[in-house]
């Protein structure tokens, strides 16, 4: 029998359905928390490199950011990521690109480790997210 595991999120002014798929219990009514990280990583680098290339005026005409979860041995978890730049651009802005997409800053939290601490000791105002199961 299924479980219930579906949560709305409340974002800002947006809700965002997050659930586990049926196949480990849930009801599949939206996005699992590991497919909101990564889509996280993937949408924050389409959009910071989308606002990079018009800075410079460079022909970008699409990104496509493609993520995925790999669960290794031990915890030693990875999340692969492939960007395609479409566009005439030169071997020099794609490699800048690429420089760039590794400084973004859902990249820098993941990889660096953002600490999380109770609300307690949060003393910094931020958006507010409400999680209602």
């Amino acid at each position: 029998m299924p479980t219930d595991y579906g949560v709305d999120l409340h974002v800002g002014r947006h809700r965002i359905a997050v659930d586990e798929p049926t196949s480990h219990g849930g009801g599949d009514s939206g996005p699992t928390p590991v497919g909101l990280l990564i889509s996280a990583v993937a949408s924050c680098t389409a959009i910071t490199l989308r606002m990079y290339a018009e800075r410079k005026s460079w022909p970008l005409t699409d990104i496509r950011v493609h993520v995925a979860y790999e669960k290794g041995p031990e915890g030693a978890n990875r999340i692969t990521r492939r960007i395609d730049l479409i566009g005439p651009l030169d071997d020099a802005q794609r490699a800048r690109m690429l420089e760039i997409a590794e400084r973004t800053p859902v990249t820098r939290a993941v990889r660096e480790g953002t600490p999380i601490v109770p609300a307690a000791d949060h003393h910094q105002k931020t958006p507010e997210t409400k999680v209602q199961p």
